[in-house]
């Protein structure tokens, strides 16, 4: 399932693929990779994520 939650805010704060990369230290394959639904990040990529966006894990991780 794609994240278009994460990219609408990732998009929303002007950031790139590879921008968010470098901020929470991941290649840029890997967000393009979450955003796609193709990759399952780790809890601690998840929050490091939500930090670097301003959003919390519900706003940008939870399906419902």
């Amino acid at each position: 399932m794609k994240n278009l939650k994460m990219k609408m805010a990732r998009v929303e704060k002007d950031l790139s693929q590879d921008e968010l990369a470098q901020i929470v230290g991941v290649s840029r394959q890997t967000i393009g990779l979450i955003e796609l639904g193709k990759y399952n990040p780790s809890l601690s990529l998840c929050v490091s994520i939500c930090k670097a966006l301003g959003r919390t894990l519900d706003d940008l991780f939870w399906e419902g």
